[in-house]
């Protein structure tokens, strides 16, 4: 039975079959309370843990996103069922860590991950467009790093208990959801009280869903950023048949429940500053490809005993935190006493995509294997 499964997982149907559910899932989490065209982004939901945490103060993102949770223990559910949890680490784990930083302040600077991406533009949001473009351009850069012996250093078996910590974070952390205890006057754990760290789907309907995706996300490897690599590198069109199950599954999902609204400007928790989308997601898309995986892709990783995963998760939470607190992070369109001011990033976030997108150019140029 295990074997079937293994089999279909590994096929194009079972890449698809996981793409439409997470698209499926997605438009009804965001039907059910998340935020608008958010349904899942694992940056913008990263980003809401290390607001309830106190790593940043920006009042209108701080909650502990049960989804992302679920996500590393639908994993690892998974990898022990089908005897694939295998701890492991691999060398640069402080490469690891910066490259997740600056992943999230580019996913940032265009306001979500390439899960996001696709949901936006599954809601309408055209924007998305431009995000997309600089998520492909991003990873085809990473890409020739690849082509020319590009490498962190090959994973090897770690303790057992290596595997173990990113899933016991995440029990800590779904302990600190329930309870929201209050260390300290003034003190995390932080909750939004407006804003779309406010808006949440049920925790029991979030969990639900977060462990169904994370299940079979590790069974059929299922990666954004892989699938534009695979394309490029090997002209493979495997994962990217379940991403663009996710996004036509989910634009049906959003029709039939009234989420759809096409357009550039004031869309919900976005911007149409075009040129910051771009560069945002170009130093999104080449700190995955040089690490290896999408957001969802590590915590899955993570979720399996991937320490190298779990390291890049961090960083990720840890820009989370940077972001907000330099105002590097993207700000909305909005309409003040009517009159439209198109959002974007501060001059800080401009130079801090700028000096990521070079940083990663020499990581890429210099972490090579010359024979």
């Amino acid at each position: 039975m295990l074997d079937r499964l293994t089999r279909f997982f590994a096929s194009r149907w079972g890449i698809i079959l996981t793409g439409a559910v997470i698209g499926i899932l997605a438009a009804l989490l965001q039907y059910t309370g998340n935020p608008p065209n958010m349904g899942i982004c694992v940056a913008c939901f990263e980003r809401d843990i290390a607001g309830a945490l106190g790593l940043h103060r920006a009042s209108v993102v701080q909650y502990i996103r049960p989804e992302i949770i679920a996500f590393v223990m639908g994993s690892t559910i998974a990898a022990l069922v089908f005897k694939e949890f295998k701890p492991r680490m691999g060398s640069a784990p402080i490469v690891r860590f910066v490259l997740g930083s600056l992943a999230m302040i580019g996913a940032l600077a265009f306001l979500g991950c390439p899960w996001r991406a696709l949901l936006r533009l599954a809601g309408g949001d055209l924007n998305a467009i431009i995000g997309l473009l600089g998520l492909i351009a991003g990873v085809s850069i990473g890409v020739y790093f690849l082509k020319h012996g590009y490498t962190l250093g090959r994973s090897r078996r770690a303790p057992a208990i290596a595997g173990w910590i990113m899933p016991i974070i995440m029990l800590i952390l779904l302990v600190l959801l329930i309870f929201s205890p209050k260390f300290s006057e003034g003190g995390p754990i932080f909750i939004s009280e407006s804003g779309p760290g406010s808006m949440a789907a049920p925790i029991l309907i979030s969990i639900f869903a977060g462990l169904i995706i994370g299940f079979l996300a590790q069974r059929s490897r299922f990666c954004t950023m892989g699938s534009f690599r695979d394309v490029f590198l090997m002209r493979d069109t495997h994962l990217i048949s379940g991403v663009g199950a996710l996004l036509l599954t989910a634009f049906i999902m959003n029709l039939i429940l009234g989420q759809v609204k096409f357009g550039f400007v004031l869309q919900p928790v976005a911007h149409s500053n075009h040129i910051w989308n771009f560069l945002g997601m170009v130093l999104a898309g080449l700190a995955f490809a040089l690490a290896g995986g999408c957001p969802g892709r590590q915590l899955f990783l993570s979720g399996e005993g991937d320490g190298d995963a779990g390291i890049f998760a961090l960083g990720m939470i840890v820009g989370a935190g940077i972001s907000h607190n330099f105002s590097l992070a993207g700000s909305p369109d909005q309409l003040v006493d009517g009159v439209l001011k198109i959002g974007g990033i501060s001059i800080w976030g401009q130079i801090a995509v700028v000096v990521g997108i070079v940083f990663c150019l020499i990581i890429g140029f210099t972490a090579r294997d010359r024979n």
